[in-house]
């Protein structure tokens, strides 16, 4: 078995080995991966943190060894919570703009420093997750920071993001991992009886006429929700559905709420 982390800012993952696939998902800097097939143009890998699956372009893999990939799954990493964050290799001149939720593996905190593979990197700025912060007030700090992101299937950046990256991104901010998709992060924590019992930071879920999870956002305070759909945007929210205020129509009609912090 081989193994890799990203040390780029932004890799994008496709559900199948051709440029022309969707994207399903995308690599920050710094999460790492198992490789699990390859051809000459492409690699399927199986990311770390949330065991999504797809294909990267081989040019775009760095590889590192078993050794550390275990003590990566071992630790979690430092996590970015700029919207965006400088880091430049020690001893080098190409700066990277890495984006929230990007992994910071080793940090060092009073250097600034920390490793991917065989390099050393240093960041630029002091934003960085916080350990003694109320989660609830940090995940809607940090949803509001991306106020009119544009929507992106996959995506999970501020240059674009779809709903339930963005539900990920700012539980991964939070020190708190789930799932990928909608429908996966729906089966975690408790279900809540009724909007009012919510929370900041709640998580609402919403379906098709099929019955299909197809939409995730996030509790902000009464009757209203921040949620990624055209871009990321608040909302009004009863126990119908999301009422989009621009349209003054309902947009999603809600299934579930479920509470995954625990407080």
């Amino acid at each position: 078995m081989r193994y890799g982390i990203s040390n780029l800012s932004i890799v994008p993952m496709r559900a199948e080995p051709r440029e022309k696939s969707e994207m399903c998902t995308q690599i920050l800097f710094g999460e790492h991966y198992t490789i699990i097939e390859e051809n000459n143009k492409w690699c399927q890998v199986r990311l770390a943190f949330d065991n999504h699956e797809g294909w990267i372009d081989r040019k775009m893999v760095s590889e590192i060894p078993e050794d550390d990939f275990l003590r990566l799954n071992e630790k979690p990493p430092l996590v970015t919570t700029d919207v965006f964050n400088i880091v430049q290799p020690l001893g080098g001149y190409k700066n990277f703009l890495v984006v929230a939720g990007s992994s910071l593996p080793d940090f060092d905190n009073e250097h600034k420093t920390f490793r991917i593979g065989d390099s050393m990197y240093i960041m630029q700025g002091n934003n960085l997750a916080p350990s003694d912060r109320n989660i609830r007030e940090l995940i809607i700090e940090k949803a509001l920071n991306y106020f009119n992101s544009p929507y992106l299937w996959g995506g999970r950046s501020p240059f674009g993001i779809d709903c339930s990256g963005f539900s990920q991104i700012l539980y991964k901010m939070a020190g708190v991992p789930i799932p990928r998709n909608a429908s996966e992060q729906s089966l975690m924590g408790d279900t809540l009886g009724f909007l009012e019992e919510s929370k900041p930071g709640d998580l609402a879920f919403f379906d098709n006429e099929e019955g299909n999870i197809i939409h995730v956002g996030v509790i902000w305070e009464k009757n209203k929700i921040i949620h990624s759909s055209g871009m990321v945007r608040i909302d009004n929210i009863d126990q119908f559905g999301i009422y989009n205020v621009d349209s003054r129509r309902y947009s999603h009609k809600l299934r579930i709420m479920r509470r995954i912090i625990k407080d």
